[in-house]
């Protein structure tokens, strides 16, 4: 089945064209996050004006890149939410009017599910329920255990900020640009992660949950201690990036932990969303699985780390192979219900 996705949560414009929910044939991005470098951050009007210059090229780049016309595609796949009210009207309404013109199904994925899909891009061998997926980005903090590609129940979640946002905050203490995760994991490069002390957050709690609100209160008492950012050495400011990153990276596993230890018979660990692409916590998740039986996989390119419409195609389609009847539904949020859309 080749599924049209279409992917407008946030700053980012996407189109891409997936065959059964592995197989990218075009997945083309256009991105805002220069002109939002400006202002230390998403602008939701600003976003949304671009996505609605940007959407039809990009679908239309979509499509030729593929080599596909309109009616070689089966379906469609759009993010429904959650994200940017504004960018989430301009996907949607341009994806129910290609639907009813072309003629052709369309289905609302929920954003989290679409990052849950992302390991089965351009990939060609099996994969195994039931998993259990970190999810983590910008804007979420979630461990899932999945029994199947529509049905899931959430274990843990972030009780703050999620671990993106931990990221972002920290490197404006660093004076760093816009987006900050990437370039604070830059900065840390060769620091000592064990320079300062950051606490462990809801290490008393047998808990799967997160929270980082108190780490990024952390790094600012650590840099006041020494005199402030401006007093700082450049080692230092490596060091302090590098014990920040690694305490952001350190909670995260230690939820996964948990998860592990309640659930047996676990067959593949995921990592996906944005903070999927942090060179520290995958190499933290790779000695982690050593020690386990258990296949870790994350998303084959960083492309598919970020937001993207092959994950909002891929998971369509498993929606419209498992599930037809129900593609329709709201997303449930409860931890007991089927994660669905």
């Amino acid at each position: 089945m080749n599924i049209l996705g279409i992917e407008t949560s946030c700053d980012e414009t996407s189109a891409s064209i997936v065959v059964d929910g592995r197989t990218v044939l075009s997945n083309i991005i256009a991105s805002s996050a220069a002109e939002q470098s400006a202002f230390g951050g998403v602008v939701p009007e600003l976003a949304a004006r671009r996505q609605l210059e940007c959407i039809v090229p990009v679908i239309q780049q979509s499509l030729s890149e593929a080599g596909f016309s309109w009616n070689q595609v089966d379906a469609m796949a759009v993010t429904r939410g959650p994200g940017l009210l504004t960018s989430l009207l301009v996907g949607t309404t341009v994806a129910r009017i290609l639907s009813s013109v072309v003629k052709i199904p369309l289905v609302g994925v929920h954003h989290t599910m679409g990052h849950l899909s992302s390991p089965w891009l351009d990939c060609s061998e099996d994969i195994f329920f039931p998993i259990l997926s970190l999810s983590v980005s910008g804007g979420h903090s979630e461990i899932w255990l999945r029994e199947s590609h529509t049905k899931q129940q959430l274990l843990g979640r972030t009780r703050d900020d999620a671990a993106g946002e931990a990221f972002d905050k920290g490197a404006m203490l660093f004076g760093l640009p816009y987006p900050g995760g990437p370039a604070l994991s830059r900065m840390a490069v060769g620091g000592n992660p064990h320079y300062a002390t950051f606490p462990q957050p809801l290490h008393a709690e047998k808990t799967c949950d997160f929270s980082f609100s108190g780490l990024k209160t952390a790094l600012k008492y650590a840099m006041r201690d020494r005199g402030g950012f401006a007093a700082l050495s450049v080692d230092e400011r490596r060091d302090l990036a590098a014990g920040y990153e690694f305490a952001i990276c350190s909670h995260l596993l230690s939820g996964l932990q948990h998860a592990m230890h309640m659930h047996s018979g676990i067959r593949e660990l995921h990592i996906v969303g944005g903070v999927s692409a942090n060179s520290r916590l995958r190499e933290m998740l790779l000695d982690f699985v050593r020690t386990q039986s258990i296949a870790l996989r994350m998303p084959l390119k960083l492309a598919y780390c970020t937001d993207n419409a092959a994950m909002i195609a891929s998971a369509g389609y498993f929606l419209l192979r498992d599930q037809p009847l129900k593609a329709s539904e709201p997303f449930a949020t409860q931890a007991s219900v089927n994660l669905q859309c």
